[in-house]
C-alpha cells in the first residue's frame, strides 16, 4: 500500500492502553494506517523518515479553554491597576486619576479585593468623586465590580431588579437600596460593556493569533467553555471558527456549548444548544454542550461550600440537586451532553447527587456526558463518587501552585482554614479511584498565551510549584510547593489526561486522543524525551513538529 507518510526509529507514547509504545507509524488520507515495531512498515510504500529516536506523541486535547471569552477581553479595557493596601489610598489614588484626566466618558481601574481589608466600595463614594462621568472598579478575578450610579442608569439596574441568582450572582443592596457592588452573573454586563460593538475583523484578527498559539503548542482539539452571558458574541464567534473550517483553514478541532448561567434561562437555554448544535456541524465545529456555572470562585467567596468559610459564608449554587436531574433528562432526550463549573465542595455535590437521581430513574439509558470542571475543593465523601457515577473531573493544573506569586497556603487558609487549604486540588487522589481526569488551560486571556501552554500546566502538575526554572514571570513564583506532595502526578499521567482522556470527555475517542491505527492523524514530534525530561522547567517544552490530519501545519 502506498502511504502519505512513513516513520520509523521513533519513541512513541501511543495513549492506547493496549499498545502503549511503538517505533514506527505509517499515515495515510489523514489517518494512522499502522503503528508499531519497524517490521510492520514493509508492507508500505514511500519515502521513510528516521526520526533518530526522537519522542512522539499524539496532539494535545485542551478540555476546557475560553476562546470567546478572550476574544472579547482581547479588546476590553481592564483599567488602570490600584496598587493600594487599603481603602482609603485606594480611594485617593482614584480620585487622582479623574481628577488629572478629566472629561472622559468612562474610568476603569482594578484592585484586589483583599486590599479593602474587609471594607467595601459604594456608588456614592463613587458618585462623589466622578458625578458625570461612568466608573467602574474590576475585582481582580473580574468576578465582581463596583461601579458608579451613571453605569447602573445606562444598564436600567434599579432597587427592583431582582438577582440572577441569589447568593451567588447579586447586587449588593443595604436597606434595599443597591450600594454599586455586584457579582458574578449580575456584574458581568458591566465588565464586557461594549463587547456587541466588536467587527468581525477584529474577532477574526484575535481567533486567528488563537490558532497560531495552538498550532505552536501542537494542540489539535480543544473544548471551549462559552462566553457567561454573551451567547450572541459566542455564535458569532463560533460562526467565524465554522467558516474557517469550510475554507479548510481550521487546524485544530474546536468543540463548543451553549452557557446557562441563571435558572429563569432554562428553556431559551436549551432551544439554544439545539440550534448550536444544528448550526455547527463541520468537519471540526461542532457543539453538543450545554455549560452552566454551578458556583463562582473562592476568592470572593461565591464558590459553594458544604463546611462554612472561616466567616460562616457558605455561598450558592445555580440549581439544586433536582433541577439538575430534570436538566439531564432533557439533555438525554436529545442526545446532548452537560459541563459544569464547580469550584466549591457543594456545587460538585449537587451535581453528582443530580446525576445519581437521573441514573436511579434512566437507568441504561442514560447516555449525557456529565464533566465538572475546577474541583478546587472537593469534600472526602464525594471523590469516589466521580468514578461510580461515571462523571468526568476537569482540573486546571497551572493553578496547582496553590497562588500565583508569593505564599501559596497563606490567602487559602485564610479563607477555608488549614484543613482543607492544605487538601486542594486532588487530582491524584481522584485519579486514583479510577475517574477519568481531564487537563484544561481554562485561562480567560489571550494575552502572550504563556498561561495557554499544555507544557506550563503538565510541570506545575507534576511539581506543585513555580519557581525560577518555571517559563511565568518572577512575580507569579511561590515559595514552596504547594502541599500536598502526594497530589503531584507523572509525566504519564499529565499526557494522558491531555490526550486520550479528554478525548472520551468530548465523545471522540474513535477519532483522536491516541496513535492507534483507524484514527485521524494528529501528533506531534519533539527534540527531546518528555517522559525523562526534568519536571521543572518542564514547560519550556514545545513540538518541534505539529501534524494535524496527517499534514505538517507548524
Amino acid at each position: 500500500m502506498k502511504a502519505d507518510k512513513i516513520i520509523k526509529n521513533a519513541k512513541i507514547f501511543t495513549a492506547d492502553k493496549d499498545k502503549p509504545e511503538a517505533s514506527a507509524l505509517v499515515v495515510k488520507d489523514g489517518k494512522f494506517v499502522y503503528v508499531g515495531d519497524e517490521a510492520g512498515i514493509s508492507a508500505y510504500e514511500g519515502e521513510v523518515t528516521d526520526l533518530g529516536g526522537k519522542f512522539i506523541m499524539p496532539g494535545i486535547i485542551d478540555s476546557h479553554v475560553h476562546i470567546t471569552t478572550s476574544v472579547g477581553f482581547e479588546y476590553l479595557d481592564l483599567g488602570v491597576p490600584v496598587m493600594t493596601s487599603n481603602k482609603k489610598d485606594a480611594m485617593d489614588f482614584i480620585a487622582a486619576y479623574v481628577r488629572d484626566n478629566p472629561g472622559l466618558a468612562r474610568y476603569r481601574f482594578m484592585l484586589e479585593r483583599a486590599s479593602l481589608h474587609g471594607e467595601n466600595i459604594t456608588k456614592d463614594e463613587l458618585d462623589a468623586i466622578c458625578p458625570d462621568s461612568e466608573l467602574i472598579v474590576l475585582e481582580g478575578e473580574v468576578h465582581s465590580n463596583w461601579v458608579n450610579s451613571k453605569i447602573l442608569e445606562r444598564h436600567g439596574v434599579t432597587d427592583d431588579t431582582p438577582d440572577p441568582v441569589p447568593g451567588l450572582a447579586y447586587y449588593v443592596r443595604k436597606d434595599g437600596h443597591l450600594t454599586g457592588n455586584s457579582y458574578e452573573t449580575a456584574s458581568w454586563p458591566f465588565l464586557f460593556d461594549g463587547v456587541n460593538d466588536l467587527t468581525d475583523e477584529q474577532i477574526s484578527a484575535a481567533v486567528l493569533r488563537w490558532l497560531d498559539s495552538s498550532i505552536k503548542y501542537g494542540v489539535g482539539a480543544v473544548f471551549d467553555a462559552g462566553f457567561p452571558e454573551h451567547n450572541g458574541v459566542n455564535e458569532r464567534i463560533y460562526k467565524i471558527l465554522r467558516d474557517l473550517d469550510k475554507q479548510g483553514k481550521l487546524p485544530v478541532y474546536v468543540d463548543g456549548c451553549y452557557v446557562l448561567t441563571q435558572p429563569a434561562k432554562l428553556k431559551e437555554a436549551l432551544e439554544g444548544v439545539k440550534r448550536f448544535r444544528s448550526e455547527f456541524n463541520t468537519e471540526h465545529m461542532k457543539v453538543h454542550t450545554l455549560k452552566i456555572f454551578m458556583d463562582g470562585t473562592l476568592k470572593i467567596e461565591t464558590a459553594a461550600m458544604v463546611t462554612p468559610y472561616e466567616d460562616g459564608v457558605l455561598g450558592a449554587s445555580a440549581f439544586n440537586a433536582k433541577e439538575v436531574a430534570e436538566i439531564l433528562k432533557e439533555l438525554n432526550k436529545e442526545g446532548l451532553d452537560f459541563h459544569v463549573h464547580t469550584v466549591g465542595e457543594a456545587s460538585s455535590r449537587v451535581v453528582l447527587d443530580g446525576v445519581e437521581l437521573a441514573r436511579k430513574e434512566l437507568g441504561a439509558d442514560f447516555r449525557v456526558k456529565v464533566t465538572c470542571a475546577h474541583l478546587w475543593v472537593q469534600d472526602d465523601a464525594d471523590i469516589s463518587r466521580f468514578k461510580e457515577l461515571g462523571v468526568f473531573a476537569n482540573f486546571s493544573p497551572w493553578w496547582h501552585s496553590g497562588n500565583i506569586g508569593g505564599n501559596p497556603i497563606e490567602l487559602w487558609t485564610s479563607l477555608i482554614g488549614e484543613k482543607r487549604a492544605h487538601a486542594m486540588y486532588r487530582c491524584k487522589t481522584m485519579w486514583d479511584t479510577g475517574a477519568i481526569v481531564t487537563w484544561s488551560s481554562d485561562e480567560v486571556f489571550f494575552g502572550d498565551f504563556k498561561n495557554w501552554s499544555p507544557y506550563l500546566a503538565m510541570e506545575v502538575g507534576m511539581t506543585r510549584w513555580i519557581n525560577e526554572k518555571t517559563r511565568m514571570e518572577e512575580d507569579a513564583r511561590t515559595i514552596a510547593a504547594f502541599p500536598p506532595e502526594s497530589e503531584r502526578m507523572s509525566i504519564e499521567e499529565m499526557i494522558l489526561g491531555y490526550t486520550i482522556n479528554p478525548a472520551k470527555q468530548l465523545g471522540i475517542e474513535d477519532r483522536k486522543g491516541s496513535i492507534e491505527a483507524g484514527k485521524d492523524a494528529d501528533f506531534l514530534v519533539f527534540d527531546n524525551d518528555l517522559l525523562t525530561a526534568e519536571h521543572e522547567g518542564f514547560s519550556y517544552n514545545k513540538p518541534a513538529d505539529v501534524y494535524f490530519a496527517g499534514k505538517k501545519v507548524n
